[in-house]
């Protein structure tokens, strides 16, 4: 007698097991990515304290506010030094930050449905995540940080993504805590932190081991 299931179709292939991001690269530390992901939701906050609505503001100013506030937060941080591993790549409109040599950008919408736009690499996020990656790994493939807010809040979650290809085939969905880690983790390298003031100077993270595997690491020239 034949499996009863024989004669069934196919079912749907199955999709790529989703990784850590510190498995795609190992920059991609969780308390790096909540330092971002912690700047950004400041930046956000401030815009909408700062809205004037009977003035004229709406979601599309309070929005183009956050995103000019999320880009200054960043690049103080770089360039004050208080973390180490962070640099800005493309200072232009686009705004390309680098995690130690990994390029990455943001955005405020839908972790789980990532727009045309959001996937679309800048020829100097391309050359970078060759450089960081390897041409085979970087093909197709984009980091983002997804910011889910309402039009009159602060953000409610902030995701971490790999991205790959037109579709946008999820490689790496890492909500990441706004607050302050209660526990260690082996892919923490603070125990501890805060929501900072702007003032405050933050404690400096070490460097992550690199691949021995991989070539030396580069960095290409942004252009606008």
């Amino acid at each position: 007698m034949s499996p009863p299931d024989e004669h069934l179709p196919p079912g749907p292939p199955a999709l790529p097991a989703r990784r850590p991001p510190w498995e795609i690269h190992p920059a991609l530390t969780e308390d790096r990515l909540r330092a971002c992901a912690l700047l950004l939701a400041h930046a956000r906050r401030d815009a909408v304290r700062l809205a004037a609505y009977d003035m004229g503001d709406d979601s599309w100013s309070v929005g183009c506010r956050a995103y000019a506030f999320g880009r200054q937060r960043l690049r103080r941080a770089a360039e004050r030094g208080t973390y180490n591993w962070l640099t800005v790549l493309d200072e232009s409109h686009h705004f390309v930050f680098l995690i130690e040599d990994v390029p990455v950008r943001f955005y405020r919408g839908s972790a789980d449905e990532p727009t045309t736009r959001t996937l679309r690499r800048q020829a100097v996020e391309a050359q970078q995540l060759t450089l960081a990656l390897g041409e085979e790994q970087a093909e197709g493939l984009v980091f983002r940080f997804a910011l889910e807010a309402s039009a009159a809040a602060g953000v409610e979650r902030v995701v971490f993504l790999a991205l790959r290809g037109e579709e946008g085939q999820v490689e790496c969905f890492w909500p990441l805590a706004l607050e302050a880690p209660s526990t260690d983790h082996p892919h923490r390298e603070m125990t501890q932190l805060r929501l900072l003031d702007d003032d405050v100077q933050a404690p400096t993270l070490s460097r992550a081991p690199r691949r021995s595997s991989r070539p030396s690491h580069g960095r290409v020239a942004a252009i606008d």
